[in-house]
C-alpha cells in the first residue's frame, strides 16, 4: 500500500502510528495493496484556505478529504481494486482543542479525525441519521481494532 504521511503543521504528530492505523483500516475494508492514499497534517491557516475553497466556510476544520478515484470498500472476496483514495488533510490544532472538549487526548482525536477522513474517501458520508449511524459505527469499530491490536503488539 502506498501511504504518505506529512506533517507541515507546527504540532508533533506520530506519523509513523498513523501510518500503521490507515494500512490497518484499509486491511480491514479490504483496499487493493495497490491503492495510494495522502495524509497530510497542516496549520490552521492553510486549513481555512481550503475549508472556504472547497466548503465555502469560514476558518479551518478539523479533516477534509479530497476523493480521486471513488473507491468504495471491498470485501475479503472482491478487494477494491488498486487506484488513488485520494488525500486527507487534518489540523492537529483544531483536533488538540477538540479533544480537550472531548476529554481524550490530542493524538486519540487526530486518530478519529484520520479514519473519519479515510471512510469519506471511501465514500461514507454522515448527512442523514442513517448514514451516519453506519458511519460513525464502522468508524468506532476500526478504532477500536486497532487499540486491540496496538495491546497484542
Amino acid at each position: 500500500m502506498s501511504i504518505e504521511v506529512a506533517n507541515e503543521s507546527d504540532a508533533e504528530v506520530d506519523l509513523s502510528e498513523i501510518r500503521r492505523l490507515a494500512e490497518f483500516s484499509l486491511d480491514a475494508l479490504h483496499v487493493s495493496a495497490d491503492a495510494e492514499l495522502g495524509i497530510t497534517f497542516i496549520q490552521p491557516d492553510t486549513m481555512a484556505v481550503l475549508h472556504e475553497k472547497w466548503l465555502d466556510l469560514p476558518g479551518p476544520t478539523d479533516v477534509m478529504s479530497f476523493p480521486m478515484d471513488e473507491l468504495r470498500p471491498g470485501t475479503e472476496d472482491r478487494p477494491t481494486p488498486a487506484g488513488m483514495l485520494g488525500d486527507i488533510v487534518v489540523c492537529p490544532q483544531v483536533a488538540a482543542e477538540q479533544a480537550a472538549s472531548a476529554g481524550h487526548s490530542t493524538m486519540a482525536e487526530i486518530r478519529l479525525l484520520t479514519v473519519h477522513g479515510l471512510l469519506h474517501l471511501l465514500g461514507f458520508d454522515h448527512a442523514e441519521p442513517e448514514e451516519k449511524a453506519q458511519m460513525f459505527s464502522l468508524q468506532d469499530r476500526l478504532l477500536e481494532g486497532f487499540r486491540h491490536l496496538g495491546r497484542r503488539g
